[in-house]
């Protein structure tokens, strides 16, 4: 409750010397009120809209970045899609491969690769 009390009185001493308006500008209390002189006005237009462009030319950069970024996962996408169908040709053949009946020849592929394996393996060691 107290709390309220005292940002109540802080906003009001803030407020207090507000009159309103005079001559198009709002006047406040004494220790906050100036003019600004046209000169000023305009450059501080000026700089506006310095930053209005700026910013124009980042969000500018920033779309053709996304663009770009959007084409490369297409791409990636695309590329991804035709690996999927090469390996699922590849994974039919292993399929048609290993639903043969002739185990004698299975046994000697799998021989003939552990002893290459085994071959390699003492050779680089």
């Amino acid at each position: 409750m107290s709390y309220r009390r005292e940002h109540r009185a802080s906003r009001t001493s803030l407020f207090d010397g507000l009159d309103g308006l005079e001559e198009g500008r709002v006047r406040a209390s004494s220790s906050y009120s100036h003019e600004i002189s046209e000169p000023e006005n305009d450059k501080a237009m000026d700089n506006l809209q310095d930053r209005v462009s700026l910013l124009k030319r980042l969000t500018g950069d920033i779309h053709e970045e996304v663009e770009s970024h959007n084409r490369m996962l297409d791409r990636m996408g695309n590329n991804m899609d035709a690996s999927r169908g090469v390996m699922s040709v590849t994974m039919d053949r292993f399929k048609m491969v290993f639903e043969k009946k002739s185990n004698s020849r299975m046994c000697k592929l799998v021989g003939f690769f552990v002893v290459l394996f085994l071959t390699i393996y003492f050779l680089i060691r």
